[in-house]
């Protein structure tokens, strides 16, 4: 399936709301060898790994598969790494110790770092990953990261978040915002509730301010909105850690799961104007197929599940979204490829030409 993108100027996405600085020296910007390239993605992928460079060692054939049968354009990856696979990679930023971090770089001074990139590099220069094109968004250390892998070319510029949780790229017809949401933590800590809270805040923010585009949000966005998108809902509202209550009732309960999480993300959707793209499509619980985290298959947590995992996307794209899927099932974790989540799958319809639009609307009235 070939994949053609229409340049977008560097220029014009300066001014482009972020969440972070636009760049000056060193800033992405990919142009298609097509000139009369046009077309948009349309099948995306994101997934939080896990630890991308564990995915690769122990997982590899499995996941790689998978991206074979369903031919994504884009594949985000949260990992601890992200394609429109959006991934999770957990690898460090370049640079050396007490030194400025490159962030778009993958960490290689040391013997055991140029030993980790080559194994993920060979993996991400074989089929089928081998015919996109990667960007990195890494932290400082191996805490956090987010990638982009889309195949053929990006058109446009690229913004990303010092500690590697963002990638914001534009399209002809649309942004695309790839996340990897903090942990709400268990207890109000500047480390946990405040900082998912000032994340949260931004978000809004930005989506707010994200105007003359449609937006694609992916990720790990570390909430379930609703009862329905919970296992047991039971359970993760009742949810301690070592038997500590917080103060406020809202912030009782699982992380991801607390009142006070889910209002907040209720409040970014409806002002907004987002829609959950699955839930768009699956209006019923699915027991079997229906969440995208798994807990600790030994213990308390085995058989509880969570759907924390998103593809939201703008009120104006909901009528071309042809599917949108949870890629594993079942008490086993059939499709988690090793991670405790799987990934998530999006497919739109191509864009209506202006014709089209006016005709509908003439229908319509």
């Amino acid at each position: 399936m070939k994949r053609f993108f229409k340049p977008i100027e560097k220029e014009c996405s300066a001014k482009k709301p972020a969440l972070s600085p636009s760049k000056k020296d060193g800033e992405t910007t990919e142009t298609s060898s097509e000139e009369n390239s046009k077309k948009d993605p349309l099948k995306f992928v994101t997934w939080n790994a896990n630890s991308l460079l564990l995915r690769v060692k122990n997982n590899w054939p499995e996941f790689s598969n998978f991206i074979t049968t369903f031919d994504p354009d884009v594949i985000a990856l949260q990992f601890i790494v992200c394609s429109v696979i959006a991934w999770e990679v957990r690898m460090p930023a370049a640079g050396s110790k007490d030194a400025p971090k490159n962030h778009q770089e993958l960490k290689d001074d040391t013997k055991a770092s140029r030993e980790e990139k080559l194994i993920l590099m060979r993996a991400l220069s074989s089929p089928p990953f081998k015919n996109y094109q990667i960007w990195w968004s890494l932290a400082d250390s191996k805490y956090a990261g987010t990638a982009l892998s889309v195949f053929h070319f990006l058109l446009s510029a690229l913004k990303y978040e010092p500690d590697g949780r963002v990638i914001l790229a534009e399209f002809e017809t649309f942004y695309l915002l790839n996340t990897y949401a903090p942990n709400n933590g268990w207890k109000e800590e500047e480390n946990s509730f405040q900082r998912r809270r000032k994340w949260d805040k931004r978000i809004q923010e930005f989506v707010l301010q994200c105007s003359g585009k449609p937006l694609i949000w992916c990720g790990d966005l570390n909430v379930s909105h609703e009862e329905i998108d919970v296992s047991h809902p039971e359970f993760f509202a009742a949810a301690k850690l070592n038997g500590y209550v917080p103060p406020n009732k809202e912030d009782w309960g699982q992380p991801g799961f607390t009142i006070a999480e889910r209002k907040r993300f209720g409040a970014i959707l409806k002002e907004g104007r987002l829609i959950d793209a699955y839930r768009f499509l699956h209006k019923e619980k699915d027991m079997d197929c229906g969440f995208s985290w798994s807990g600790n298959p030994i213990g308390k947590y085995r058989g509880k599940r969570m759907r924390i995992d998103y593809f939201i996307v703008s009120e104006e794209l909901k009528d071309r979204i042809i599917a949108c899927e949870m890629q594993g099932h079942g008490i086993e974790l059939e499709g988690f490829y090793g991670s405790d989540h799987c990934p998530v799958s999006l497919e739109l319809s191509e864009a209506s030409s202006d014709s089209e639009k006016k005709e509908k609307k003439n229908l319509d009235v």
